[in-house]
């Protein structure tokens, strides 16, 4: 297990949050003049989007995260983006934040899985950061949280050996390893499957620094080659153009990571193999963790940068519905086992 891949985890993860969330705030904006008290307007948005982005990059919490340690579990994990989801006025209920917990963990784990090398997981990030960078644009304070945590990324990650890099993908696939959720958008762009597992490509551009295969060399022992043989392969293969940019500004040329919610279209997400993930976590649940202490204080020094202000006087929060209706959301309540905090049905994340 690599003791990189926390800070990674979380803030590939917060950025697919954000985009859901933003992309759902503005299908619910009501025109500010227009607008009862009781509904969304852009103002909200913004406000939401700076105050959770805030929290995010806090200099404490950031501090916390970028310390070498090891991933804990999922529900430790959703610990955190539940309470840092709160971080403002929007108030999600349980199934809400069930259902926002799975895309992001999904999204994630495709880009991971399709990265072309386990270095571009930081292309990957700066993608992410490049989004959170646009969200904040007007407000300079939080700009240059966001950079300074960039620049932590680069000072941290940037001299780290492909090694480290595989490492470093290999822990985060293992914590994704049992997560099967379907996703519509993945689903009808014919990148996962029905059973929930995802599809790799056999074509497209190979990575930075490798040659497209179908050549074989043959060399002596001087290191002299003195035979080539050509063979078919089974895909389509071209030579990236360039290297995608590990600065603080440039092209990262890699697209993962990017928002995908920026065309509107209806994302709904189904678990798959529900009663064999049941059992499996209901096992897990009862199987003692030996890291139970460290967990907890782990959640101790991460909450603790993570300064949650409730609505205070007349101000209320407000609820932000992933359903399409409260019925909905109502069922998925209800219908939801005790002992799978992050188990979801159905998603939608347009009107």
């Amino acid at each position: 297990m690599s003791a990189r891949a926390l800070p990674l985890l979380f803030l590939n993860l917060g950025g697919e949050m954000l985009y859901i969330l933003d992309q759902r705030l503005r299908a619910q904006s009501i025109p500010g003049e227009k607008a009862r008290k009781d509904e969304w307007t852009d103002v909200d948005r913004k406000r939401v989007m700076n105050d959770i982005i805030t929290t995010m990059f806090n200099k404490k919490f950031m501090e916390e995260l970028f310390k070498p340690q090891e991933l804990y579990s999922k529900k430790a994990l959703r610990t955190v983006y539940d309470r840092l989801a709160h971080a403002s006025i929007m108030r999600l209920n349980q199934a809400s934040m069930d259902k926002l917990y799975d895309l992001m963990t999904m999204a994630f784990k495709y880009q991971v899985l399709l990265c072309p090398r386990p270095k571009d997981i930081l292309l990957i990030t700066f993608n992410h950061l490049d989004a959170i960078k646009d969200f904040v644009y007007d407000a300079p304070g939080i700009l240059n949280q966001v950079d300074e945590t960039f620049r932590q990324l680069i000072e941290v990650y940037g001299c780290l050996s492909a090694g480290e890099f595989q490492l470093i993908r290999q822990t985060l696939l293992t914590f994704f390893q049992d997560m099967h959720i379907r996703v519509s958008i993945f689903l009808k762009d014919k990148v996962q499957n029905s059973n929930g597992r995802f599809v790799l490509p056999i074509s497209g551009p190979v990575p930075w620094g490798t040659e497209v295969p179908g050549l074989i060399r043959i060399f002596n022992r001087n290191g002299d080659e003195i035979k080539r043989t050509e063979f078919t392969t089974g895909g389509n293969y071209v030579t990236p153009q360039r290297e995608g940019s590990f600065e603080l500004y440039g092209d990262r040329v890699l697209k993962l990571g990017t928002n995908m919610y920026s065309v509107s279209r209806p994302v709904e997400t189904h678990m798959s193999g529900a009663s064999k993930n049941l059992a499996s976590h209901a096992k897990e649940n009862m199987v003692p963790n030996p890291l139970a202490e460290e967990e907890l204080n782990f959640l101790a020094r991460l909450l603790g940068g993570l300064e949650v202000n409730e609505p205070g006087g007349s101000e209320t929060g407000f609820r932000l519905n992933l359903f399409t209706t409260d019925e909905e959301e109502e069922h998925a309540a209800l219908t939801r086992p005790e002992e799978l905090s992050y188990k979801v049905i159905n998603i939608e994340a347009t009107q």
